[in-house]
């Protein structure tokens, strides 16, 4: 069994399972929260997420499933490549704005939180959240299925 097409089985699965935590968990919770609250937890997330742990994760997958496809075709790896390539265009298109902007809004003790977080846009960023861990969970899936093929 090709060791790269299980870094990028694995790789794909860690990323699917940040993202859905986020979709299930982080932002249902952080809905409940008054404005000032949201911004700090918020703020304090995006900045403890830049780690080398999530950076080889999420921009790790990419690469190891195009090496894959390389080293073994499959329209299963290729599909999930492009899959894995649309969640990085949606992080940088729409995540990564929005995350800045909260960012760069400034201490919530000294802020308008109540703007700063009807500025953010919620309910966009979860949406395309969503979006990018259903094309994530996607991706992850095929390229499960193509490592059961590459074992028979």
């Amino acid at each position: 069994m090709p060791t790269v097409l299980i870094a990028a089985t694995v790789l794909t699965g860690l990323v699917t399972g940040v993202f859905a935590l986020y979709s299930h968990t982080i932002m249902p919770a952080f809905r409940r929260t008054d404005d000032r609250t949201f911004v700090t937890a918020f703020q304090a997330i995006d900045r403890a997420i830049i780690n080398p742990w999530f950076m080889v994760t999420f921009l790790g997958g990419p690469p190891a499933i195009a090496a894959a496809g390389l080293l073994r075709p499959t329209v299963l790896v290729w599909t999930a490549f492009g899959l894995a390539l649309a969640v990085v265009v949606i992080t940088v298109a729409v995540h990564l704005p929005l995350n800045d902007a909260l960012k760069a809004a400034g201490d919530p003790a000294t802020i308008d939180t109540a703007q700063v977080r009807a500025a953010f846009r919620e309910r966009r960023w979860l949406l395309w959240n969503h979006l990018r861990t259903a094309a994530s969970l996607t991706a992850f899936l095929l390229l499960t299925v193509a490592l059961t093929q590459a074992s028979d």
